[in-house]
């Protein structure tokens, strides 16, 4: 994975290095993953230099309070299901929000930078736009949210919307599905802050929610860590919601709290 240097002071002790360090890896976290990475990653969830706490965290455990999140009863649809192309305004306002979800909080997120990385495998490429912020066919428009919980403001999770209509978006997810089983060995990729080395890809098991999903963890390596990436898509209609978060302290496949993806597809419906 790639690795730029990160602003700011810390502890001098390994541990703060490798996390300062873990947190500035791969051009995905431009995303917004930075500063507040899901999992166990180590020291402050919203500054990548700040100081790391006396005591780590715990690591990501399937009993994490968050995971018992429970949507709004009262959510609502914006008739996605139809196919119905959003416009951006309809995307602003389907994304999750403010108490959508107990416990969790959205907040806005940068899009990405242009550029990002690029997979040396053509196969590998919906892969890597995914990472990038952009997955193909490129949406009509485009919502980017951070979404933290309750646990001291883990998890962490990154949401972007994108609208394209079925065709395209069922494209996109059967692009994706066919990366994860094509690249399951693993790929390089150029571009962002330099090479990047994933060492594997596998599917997880999805969420049951909107007309398609898939899930899978794609595990990035850096200076032989592993640095475990999942990612939840799901589709509504001719909209796809990606969900992304990571573990920077210790290998484990982060939880990704399903009652975030339940409360977005029924906001899309």
């Amino acid at each position: 994975m790639s690795t730029r240097t990160a602003g700011g002071e810390g502890q001098d002790t390994p541990g703060t290095v490798r996390r300062v360090a873990l947190a500035a890896v791969t051009a995905a976290l431009a995303l917004g993953l930075m500063g507040a990475c899901g999992g166990g990653e180590r020291g402050d969830a919203k500054e990548a230099g700040s100081e790391a706490p006396s005591t780590p965290p715990p690591a990501p455990s399937s009993a994490t309070p968050s995971l018992a999140a429970t949507s709004r009863p009262d959510l609502t649809g914006i008739g996605a299901s139809g196919g119905k192309v959003l416009t951006q305004g309809e995307l602003d306002r389907a994304v999750l929000a403010d108490g959508d979800v107990s416990g969790f909080t959205s907040g806005p997120m940068d899009a990405p930078p242009p550029g990002g990385e690029t997979a040396d495998r053509s196969e590998c490429l919906p892969l890597t736009a995914v990472l990038n912020g952009t997955p193909e066919p490129l949406g009509k428009a485009v919502v980017y949210r951070q979404l933290v919980g309750p646990d001291d403001d883990r998890p962490a999770v990154s949401e972007f919307l994108t609208t394209h209509g079925v065709r395209d978006a069922s494209t996109l997810l059967n692009r994706v599905r066919a990366a994860v089983t094509a690249c399951a060995d693993g790929f390089t990729a150029s571009g962002g802050d330099g090479p990047s080395k994933y060492t594997g890809v596998k599917p997880l098991s999805p969420v049951k929610a909107g007309d398609d999903a898939l899930a899978y963890q794609l595990t990035g390596d850096f200076e032989g860590d592993p640095v475990p990436l999942v990612f939840h898509l799901v589709r509504v209609g001719g909209t796809v919601a990606t969900f992304y978060t990571a573990n920077f302290e210790n290998g484990a496949t982060p939880p990704m709290p399903p009652a975030l993806l339940a409360a977005q597809a029924t906001k899309l419906t």
